[in-house]
């Protein structure tokens, strides 16, 4: 069997915002593969993150691809601004929208990898006719909206039904997982199929983040 390459996102939202270029060139030398930035409005989760002008500015010196993650109630007012910017990923809640393909669409036209994310309680078959249009599917394992949460261990029997579901159809979705994620968890969700680990908290706040990195690409 042929190892699956695991990648990592760290998690802009758990950086040092104090000593941001110093953090984010941490990243740049790093075995990262993006980095992840979560973009909320205040309204479809309660809490305000990170606007355009500090994502230009992070665009700017930042050289792994953006993961940008919309908790907003209209994700579409963000795209062209986001297409400018230059982001490689961009992932939409299927709680807050009901027109998931055309979102998913405009994306794509725009050469962005596509995504819809699910929060923890959100049922995984909601999707399932989507995965034939998407690159990938963010699962939350903890609810939106603020890091370093503790991990919801119930989303791994998550990740595995979405997997199996996606082996048994033969589609090129991937799964992305955001959420608590540390060196203890990560090899379970990694068995249960997770092909891309967002993790904040333990990259950051780690004493050795690039080994912590390192180490959950393993």
């Amino acid at each position: 069997m042929i190892k699956k390459q695991i990648k990592v996102a760290p998690s802009l939202l758990s950086a040092n915002f104090l000593d941001l270029r110093k953090e984010i060139e941490l990243i740049n030398i790093s075995e990262a593969d993006y980095l992840h930035i979560d973009v909320m409005d205040g309204h479809f989760v309660p809490n305000i993150s990170i606007g355009f002008p500090l994502i230009e500015q992070v665009a700017t010196i930042c050289e792994k691809p953006l993961d940008v993650h919309l908790m907003v109630e209209k994700p579409e007012q963000y795209f062209d601004r986001l297409f400018n910017i230059g982001v490689s990923m961009i992932s939409v809640h299927v709680e807050q929208n009901i027109h998931h393909h055309s979102l998913i669409q405009k994306i794509q036209n725009n050469n962005v990898k596509a995504g819809l994310v699910l929060n923890p309680f959100t049922s995984v078959e909601l999707i399932y006719d989507n995965l034939p249009y998407i690159d990938f599917v963010l699962i939350m394992s903890v609810n939106p909206g603020f890091g370093g949460q503790e991990f919801l261990p119930f989303t791994i029997k998550k990740v595995e039904k979405l997997s199996n579901f996606i082996e048994k159809e033969k589609l090129n979705c991937l799964i992305e997982i955001d959420g608590g994620i540390n060196l203890e968890n990560a090899k379970e969700l990694i068995n249960a199929g997770v092909d891309i680990i967002v993790a904040g908290t333990s990259i950051f706040k780690a004493y050795n983040p690039l080994e912590v990195i390192k180490e959950l690409k393993k």
